[in-house]
């Protein structure tokens, strides 16, 4: 006997087992007295019987919760477009010559001019420090920071004095020291 007769008898043996298993189903049905291509739809049917019971047994769900910004839920839903309100009118009762207050979408607040912002003291808050031979980014940021990790803001402050090489310091420039 060859490797494909061997093949062969297991695949007729495999059909033979499918044939009984289909004999002994309808041989089932018929001994219940239903015949077996209404047995599928009896099941289906008792399924959903059994799932109506249990969702009628359980106890009622919570509303679901509104989404907080920081939640999972909030990201995964995109956000509705929100259409800009339209402002109201003023009441009738309201005071003649009484002030509109100007909405940042406004044309009124478009034609007032922005309210001038008081300058800090630049020249008293700000400290420098004189670059003398032998110092280094990370020496200064040490003595005059108290941190020697500190020299790359030394240096983002300082770029256009320094140049492109934060190594290469000259003596006699003044750099500013960052509060």
């Amino acid at each position: 006997m060859g490797l494909f007769d061997f093949l062969k008898s297991d695949k007729k043996k495999a059909d033979e087992a499918a044939e009984k298993v289909k004999q002994q189903v309808q041989e089932q049905a018929a001994a219940r007295g239903t015949p077996h291509a209404s047995s599928a739809a009896d099941a289906a049917a008792a399924t959903r019987a059994a799932a109506e019971r249990m969702t009628a047994a359980a106890p009622p769900r919570p509303a679901p919760a509104t989404p907080t910004p920081g939640s999972a839920a909030h990201k995964a839903v995109p956000a509705t477009p929100r259409t800009p309100a339209m402002p109201k009118a003023a009441p009738s009762s309201a005071a003649p010559g009484a002030m509109h207050t100007p909405t940042p979408k406004s044309a009124a607040h478009k034609a007032v001019p922005a309210a001038p912002v008081p300058k800090p003291p630049a020249a008293a808050a700000q400290r420098t420090y004189t670059v003398r031979a032998g110092d280094s980014l990370a020496g200064i940021a040490r003595r005059e920071l108290g941190n020697e990790a500190r020299w790359r803001e030394l240096y983002a402050m300082n770029q256009g004095v320094i140049g492109s090489n934060p190594d290469l310091l000259r003596p006699g420039i003044v750099l500013t020291l960052p509060g």
